[in-house]
């Protein structure tokens, strides 16, 4: 079964506070699409991008040095007036830990463990990145965006 992912450009409403051509913002889901509303609309946000940072990084899974486009880098405006830099992922909960076996077949199960290693190397690098440059590394899944609530 083939996935259908909402893309599109974005338009903020507050421009000003988008780091970036703001012609150009892509969204590759709708949970980044919601996303981008938030930090649009959100008054603690001071500044933000989407796509515009690159960590480069060594791919275990393929023996190959690639390029980690970041999803989003948000300026937050703190409760006690400091500005924290958050580097944030939109990934699904299932894609943020090891894939089990299960009953897959062997092919799912080995696109999975690929997938796995790729976002674990990039979120090394990412955290990595982070610590050097004084920001905080952010996986968000679809419970962090309200879409889905745990059971229990």
């Amino acid at each position: 079964m083939a996935h259908k992912y909402q893309q599109g450009f974005f338009r903020p409403n507050n421009p000003q506070k988008y780091q970036g051509d703001t012609n150009n913002i892509v969204y590759r889901s709708s949970w980044e699409r919601k996303f981008l509303h938030w930090c649009d609309d959100n008054p603690s946000v001071v500044k933000w991008t989407s796509e515009e940072l690159v960590i480069p990084y060594y791919s275990q899974a393929d023996q190959k040095k690639r390029r980690y486009f970041v999803d989003f880098v948000v300026q937050f405006k703190t409760t006690d007036g400091n500005i924290e830099t958050h580097m944030i992922e939109i990934k699904p909960d299932a894609q943020t830990r090891a894939p089990v076996r299960g009953r897959k077949r062997a092919k799912t199960y080995l696109q999975e463990c690929y997938d796995w290693q790729v976002n674990k190397d990039k979120w090394t690098a990412a955290i990595d990145y982070a610590k050097k440059n004084g920001m905080r590394f952010t996986i968000m899944t679809e419970y962090d965006l309200g879409i889905a609530k745990r059971n229990g």
